[in-house]
């Protein structure tokens, strides 16, 4: 049955009453990867970058990485604006892109830049137990591998179970289009292997919130993918994995979708709080 929102635009009152006596910081361009890797390679020390945008004066609070669209072979980090000022931390991360790298470079990059929050958090006054994945399209996808695929965040000794919400925009969930791009497949021809997060749905994962535009606007099959990943979750045994189709937006969902994120953060974080 379709998921009809109706009440996009309504943020909590948690998030208005920070924005309205909180100051914020914003540190650009720190690098995810550590100096030697950095100095090896010129790529990476070009694209593994990634800002904070921090309340100065709250301690604790929650952060948001984001991780931009571009069918992984464009975009540029930035902090979206309906984020900022929310009580929150974002963190927005560049990663390597195709042509210029393949599968699964940019994967390794995305769990690099988890990695390094959860490892730097608590050092501009958040709290590492209140880390959330979000990101658009190609960003989406990300988010959906590294929080499903436990291998990718296990070689910084990280479980990936430790992330407190994974809420994907308009990701794929089959094997992305560039990826089956670079093995000459058809974009049309659907795959799922170890690359695509239905491969790897599980019980014990991190809440799921799944972000669709209308399933007759959205990129080929968008919705229908993302239903499939809602009920092979629900098969596996997972207890919170929700889907939201926004009707009457396209792929470009984003605007609405920012509420259910921040509204996401603060179901979640109460949830905390209550155990």
């Amino acid at each position: 049955m379709r998921k009809i929102i109706c009440s996009i635009a309504i943020i909590s009152m948690f998030f208005v009453a920070h924005a309205q006596e909180t100051q914020y910081i914003i540190q650009q361009d720190i690098h995810y990867y550590n100096d030697s890797i950095n100095q090896s390679d010129e790529y990476i020390n070009e694209r593994c970058v990634l800002d904070v945008y921090y309340p100065k004066n709250l301690k604790g609070y929650a952060t948001i990485i984001w991780f931009h669209g571009g069918g992984l072979k464009a975009g540029n980090k930035a902090i979206p604006q309906a984020l900022k000022d929310k009580g929150v931390a974002v963190v927005s991360v560049n990663y390597r892109l195709f042509p210029q790298i393949g599968a699964p470079k940019y994967i390794e990059d995305a769990a690099a830049s988890v990695a390094w929050v959860f490892n730097h958090i608590e050092s501009f006054g958040g709290d590492s137990s209140l880390i959330f994945l979000s990101g658009h399209s190609a960003g989406g996808y990300l988010v959906s591998m590294v929080g499903l695929d436990k291998k990718w965040l296990s070689q910084y000794n990280i479980d990936a179970n430790r992330i407190a919400g994974l809420i994907p925009f308009s990701g794929h969930t089959i094997t992305h289009f560039t990826v089956r791009e670079e093995r000459g497949i058809d974009g049309k021809q659907p795959v799922i292997d170890e690359l695509a997060p239905l491969y790897h749905v599980r019980k014990d994962a991190p809440p799921v919130l799944l972000i669709t535009g209308d399933r007759e606007l959205e990129l080929l099959g968008r919705y229908e993918e993302n239903a499939y990943m809602m009920r092979m979750m629900k098969v596996a045994g997972h207890k919170d994995t929700r889907l939201y189709e926004l009707d009457g937006y396209g792929h470009g969902m984003t605007e609405p979708a920012f509420p259910l994120l921040l509204k996401e953060v603060e179901r979640i974080m109460d949830k905390k709080m209550i155990k």
